[in-house]
């Protein structure tokens, strides 16, 4: 599996890619578009919503399931990739390119692991 180092990664298989101190893009690993398969459809927040770590505030739907998608970071949604509304499967092709939504204004944030430390995560997964 692919995970940049220049990023940070959750236990539940996202990834955050901080921009500032308090803002951050967050998206769906490697290995979670890996194991979910093909994704047919997103379902995201609104622009202005608030987001809690830890809580789910997406959902993404595969061939294979429904899967819920959780905040690393406490915060308000800045903007939403709506590219990803009409082409789920951007998610399959560039994980790391094909954020989901960008949060503003973060208060909290989950421990969160180095690539080396996610990688060696998803070996205990598998």
């Amino acid at each position: 599996m692919n995970n940049p180092s220049e990023l940070l990664y959750t236990r539940s298989h996202e990834w955050v890619r901080f921009l500032t101190e308090t803002t951050a893009q967050v998206g769906l690993t490697d290995y979670a578009q890996h194991s979910l398969g093909d994704l047919v459809f997103v379902n995201l927040p609104q622009e202005g919503d608030e987001v809690t770590q830890g809580e789910s505030f997406a959902d993404v739907e595969s061939v294979k399931a429904v899967s819920d998608v959780y905040s690393p970071v406490t915060g308000t949604v800045k903007a939403i990739n709506e590219v990803l509304l009409d082409a789920p499967e951007t998610i399959n092709k560039d994980p790391y390119g094909a954020w989901l939504v960008e949060v503003e204004n973060i208060t909290d944030r989950e421990e969160l692991l180095s690539a080396d430390d996610y990688a060696v995560h998803c070996e205990k997964e598998d």
